[in-house]
């Protein structure tokens, strides 16, 4: 059950990490060069810290879900698709790039996230994140159960003597 829920909660940090680091990525990248004609934002403003605090919360996750004691799925589904995605990237660029979301259709949040996914994919921070991300697949600790079952331990206790 806890393969299920490590799932699920895989999902959360690989959406999480997409659109709310690729919003960031592209927030922090367009108050360092702001456009032509616009001002940049004014010092003292809550929309400096937005990016940076967005930032910080996603990696606060990821350093949970990777040194956590929950399933490794949940690290295991963010680390196959920015591995991947990755791959994908280096051998065939445009199709890499294909991957996102340029329709001027979706909404405005989402085509700034897409232009900061952009940023951290061919700058190879998914590369980076995705190896983190991998390694706690590697430790057989993480897929063993939390210890003992509480049913061998109250079988004991109503026998009342050991069968060795």
């Amino acid at each position: 059950m806890r393969h299920v829920f490590g799932l699920l909660i895989g999902l959360v940090v690989t959406a999480v990490l997409l659109l709310g680091a690729g919003w960031a990525a592209a927030e922090m990248g367009l108050a360092l060069q702001p456009a032509q004609g616009v001002a940049p934002p004014v010092a003292g403003t809550g929309q400096n810290w937005a990016a940076p605090a967005a930032m910080a919360g996603i990696g606060l996750l990821l350093g949970l879900v990777v040194v956590g004691r929950v399933s490794p799925v949940a690290s295991f589904i963010p680390s196959l698709v920015l591995l991947s995605w990755t791959v994908v990237y280096v051998l065939d660029a445009g199709r890499g790039l294909g991957f996102l979301p340029v329709n001027p259709t979706f909404h405005e949040a989402l085509l700034q996230a897409g232009r900061g996914m952009r940023i951290l994919l061919t700058t190879g921070v998914y590369a980076l994140v995705g190896v983190a991300l991998f390694l706690p697949v590697l430790l057989p600790s993480r897929w063993a159960g939390s210890g003992g079952d509480e049913d061998d331990d109250e079988y004991e206790e109503s026998n009342g003597r050991s069968s060795y």
